[in-house]
């Protein structure tokens, strides 16, 4: 009952918030980029159920999210020109959940016949073939142009006419959190426990009798169907849908999302994708090197924190469930080692401004601003003082991080030592 209570608590803690954040942010730059964050985050889901759950890396997950994305826009264009019987817009994300499943019964019993490597370029194969379709088959894509629609495609109910950003902020937040909780259950499910043990040990699976091509396809068709509920708002928030929503980068970008948040964690999808809609929001206005930063961010995840921004959280769990008063010795090299990474990405992040302004600059102008500062990109003296926080903050990480592990390694110790009283 405790259990039961506490995640209820959440889910209506989560409700709260999701009601009352665009009254704190209430500025039209502000409500896009939620819009952005919950359909990333039904796609980061949707995806994780092939990655984090069923041990399944596809590169073409994307294709589903298009589809449904293009099949609404076509809806909805036809509701407006009265060549279709109308359906109220706020169930059109279960047009395009049900369009994401018409394609992925299909194309999953084909591909989760086999597993790993061979599954991974199976769906690349199915990516670059929907790619290519977008430019043939113009009738449905319109080639590089893409579909324009308009989400105001008839009467709905209350006077809502999905116009302002606001309503559509609603609208996505819904979706987004019915959609949350139905995949939250299906991991509670003796279907998610099956698809844990085919990510986890598929041999001892088959032995007992299971057959791992069924427990796949289900859980590919069912994320599909998902994908395709996030690519129906998706059409429905931007009124536009092109080729790039079924190609490999959009693929890509559910997997940076997926892997920085935490794989393995419900709520590291969660995590990546408010991540990642928030650098898009933000930092592309900021540089152009953008993507250079968030590759960065994606390698350093893989090579030092597996888990995501999830893991580094949870694996201070046991910690905050045993002694809150555990964390006390740790504030100090946490903030040691934090402050001291934070120095050294300023110093590397000036260096690389600099490097992309000189490789980039299409005038013989070399003044430009660093961190608000104006500067002169072909005077040595910017380059010194980047590359000398640079390597200020190197050795300053190198002599913090110690102290935070021995930190966390003592607070562990303490936890096993009660466990075992």
């Amino acid at each position: 009952m405790a259990g039961l209570a506490r995640r209820s608590g959440i889910w209506l803690a989560a409700v709260a918030v999701v009601l009352v954040l665009p009254w704190i942010f209430s500025s039209g730059f502000a409500i896009t980029t939620l819009n952005q964050m919950g359909v990333l985050i039904i796609f980061s889901l949707a995806y994780n159920m092939l990655l984090g759950q069923g041990g399944m890396l596809s590169f073409g997950h994307a294709v589903y999210f298009g589809l449904a994305g293009y099949s609404v826009a076509h809806v909805l264009n036809g509701i407006g020109a009265g060549t279709l019987p109308y359906v109220p817009v706020s169930l059109l994300p279960l047009v395009g959940g049900l369009v994401g499943l018409l394609f992925g019964i299909p194309i999953g019993f084909v591909s989760t016949r086999r597993a790993g490597t061979v599954f991974a370029m199976i769906s690349l194969g199915f990516a670059e073939m929907m790619t290519a379709l977008t430019l043939i088959l113009i009738v449905f894509f319109n080639g590089e142009e893409g579909v324009q629609t308009d989400r105001w495609a008839g009467p709905e109910p209350f006077g809502i006419t999905y116009g302002p950003d606001i309503q559509v902020y609603y609208l996505i937040a819904a979706w987004c959190l019915l959609a949350t909780l139905a995949m939250y259950a299906l991991t509670h499910t003796p279907f998610g426990r099956m698809s844990n043990a085919v990510r986890d040990n598929p041999e001892r699976l088959q032995f007992v009798g299971y057959s791992t091509h069924r427990v796949r396809w289900l859980a590919f068709a069912l994320s599909s169907f998902f994908a395709g509920m996030a690519g129906a708002l998706h059409a429905l928030n931007v009124e536009h849908v092109g080729f790039e929503t079924v190609g490999v980068g959009q693929s890509g970008l559910v997997l940076f999302m997926v892997w920085i948040g935490g794989a393995r964690a419900f709520i590291g999808p969660i995590f990546g994708a408010v991540v990642i809609a928030f650098l898009n929001s933000n930092l592309s206005g900021i540089t152009e090197a953008w993507l250079l930063y968030l590759g960065i961010l994606f390698m350093v995840t893989v090579m030092f924190a597996q888990g995501g921004l999830s893991g580094l959280i949870l694996m201070h769990e046991s910690i905050w469930k045993t002694d809150v008063r555990l964390f006390r010795p740790m504030v100090r090299p946490y903030a040691l080692g934090i402050g001291a990474t934070i120095v050294a990405c300023l110093g590397a992040i000036g260096l690389i401004e600099l490097i992309y302004f000189m490789s980039t600059r299409s005038t013989r102008d070399t003044g430009t601003s660093l961190y608000s500062v104006p500067v002169d990109a072909a005077s040595l003296l910017p380059w010194l003082v980047c590359a000398g926080v640079a390597a200020l903050g190197a050795e300053a990480c190198r002599r913090a991080y110690r102290p935070m592990a021995a930190s966390y390694a003592d607070a562990i110790e303490t936890v096993k030592a009660g466990a075992a009283r």
